[in-house]
């Protein structure tokens, strides 16, 4: 697969511009999961049922629009304050408490109180006179017409209520023009009016969570950013791995032309991993497969590095930020604890890049060319149950479902230099590693 033009068109987002991208996603996907949880977006979500719903709106117009003249308050407060204001009344209430009226009735209850109709012993009594006089004044006549009276009942009815302190509240706010300010629902409408302008809820309800879909399903299972700069400080092992613990790691190819150098080709700088390849006259182990283990002169030096003993996983997604050079060989794979399974995330063999699935005899893969392999991109193993699929960048490149391995496998880094090939120098630089469950 030629991707010359379609990295020159734009058919890979350049890796710069992905990343950012995927950070901004990230970032606004995890904000919109903590708004999601937050108290203020609940309650923005409570008052905009409650202030959107048509009880509130009919109990809103009400309070606006209602008049004065309309409420029972008004009525009550109108009655009332005409009958303070009658002079008869409080004339009544006056004379119910003066010392005459209660001489009078007391009188009234004898049976003395007949002598009143005698006109000699009223005339010749200045009690008798005193008393008849007061039972003709206009105070006792006042008196006689308001007593046990539906107006006084009325009055005092009318008092309880418009003196109450119940009474005086709502009418202070029935007789109030704004009186929608100063009520409880007019709080919670404007509580949710802020609410709705809040730049965190603002965001929310404006974003589109089905872009998260793919990020959402996906949990870091291992992250490696190159904080790090000794190994022992580290995830990765230098060395092959192999499942007897007796079998020698650390090690190289007779068929090779560089001795994988125990780490010390390993470094990291500003966050960047390197592997690099040297030109340098060492004498080291080297397998030769018809004489097991020999002492071999090299004239280069290299490395590898796994993760066998630290990190392991079965599927998932598996990404790397990678760049290579020298016409040497560079490869980012997943290994097990035999020969195969083999998964080639990313492989440059010193022309171009390839990726692929070792499996019994078969390499299920692809070669790609048109890709300067000097710049970084983001290679990706997309690894389900049923397939396998790798991607560069944003752009998916191949897709297989044959061979699909069935056990967990380890990260590995290494390069080399093949026994066809010149010898060469070169370094494989690792901005980060990420691997995701799914």
């Amino acid at each position: 697969m030629n991707l010359f033009w379609k990295n020159l068109l734009g058919g890979i987002t350049p890796t710069a511009k992905l990343e950012k991208n995927e950070a901004d996603l990230i970032e606004a996907m995890h904000r919109y999961e903590e708004v999601g949880k937050s108290v203020e977006l609940a309650e923005h979500k409570e008052l905009f049922h409650l202030v959107k719903s048509a009880q509130f709106q009919e109990q809103k117009k009400i309070l606006q629009n209602r008049k004065y003249k309309d409420t029972e308050e008004f009525q009550i407060n109108k009655k009332f304050t005409k009958l303070e204001a009658s002079p008869d009344i409080h004339q009544y209430y006056k004379i119910l408490e003066s010392e005459e009226l209660r001489h009078f009735l007391a009188f009234r209850s004898t049976p003395e109180y007949e002598q009143l109709g005698n006109e000699k012993l009223v005339k010749d009594s200045e009690k008798l006179t005193k008393l008849k006089r007061f039972e003709h004044s206009g105070d006792y006549k006042n008196y006689v017409r308001f007593h046990d009276s539906f107006i006084i009942k009325e009055y005092e009815e009318l008092k309880t209520k418009a003196t109450s302190p119940e009474f005086i509240k709502s009418n202070e706010f029935w007789s109030n023009h704004n009186r929608w300010h100063s009520t409880p629902e007019f709080a919670q409408q404007e509580r949710y009016y802020k609410l709705a302008k809040n730049p965190d809820i603002i965001f929310y309800n404006n974003e589109k969570p089905e872009r998260f879909e793919k990020y959402l399903s996906l949990k870091i299972s291992f992250r490696d950013e190159f904080d790090w700069n000794t190994l022992d400080k580290s995830h990765w092992n230098f060395g092959f791995h192999y499942k007897s613990p007796s079998l020698i790691g650390n090690h190289s190819f007779s068929n090779e032309k560089q001795a994988n150098n125990s780490g010390q080709n390993v470094s990291v700088v500003n966050g960047v991993l390197t592997l690099e390849t040297k030109e340098e006259k060492v004498t080291a182990r080297a397998w030769d497969i018809k004489r097991g283990f020999i002492e071999k002169e090299f004239d280069y030096t290299s490395d590898v590095l796994q993760t066998a003993e630290t990190f392991r996983q079965k599927g998932g997604v598996i990404r790397a930020k990678i760049r290579c050079t020298g016409e040497i060989q560079h490869a980012f794979w997943l290994g097990s604890d035999s020969k195969l399974p083999h998964i080639n995330i990313f492989h440059y063999n010193g022309k171009y890049i390839t990726f692929g699935n070792a499996n019994k005899d078969l390499f299920d893969g692809i070669k790609i060319t048109g890709l300067n392999h000097a710049e970084f991109f983001i290679y990706t193993l997309v690894w389900t149950e049923k397939e396998l699929y790798w991607m560069i960048n944003d752009l998916e490149v191949y897709r297989t479902a044959s061979n699909i391995p069935t056990e967990a496998m380890y990260l590995a880094f290494n390069s080399f230099i093949s026994q066809k090939q010149k010898g060469k120098t070169g370094s494989l630089e690792v901005d980060w590693v990420r691997v995701y469950t799914n």
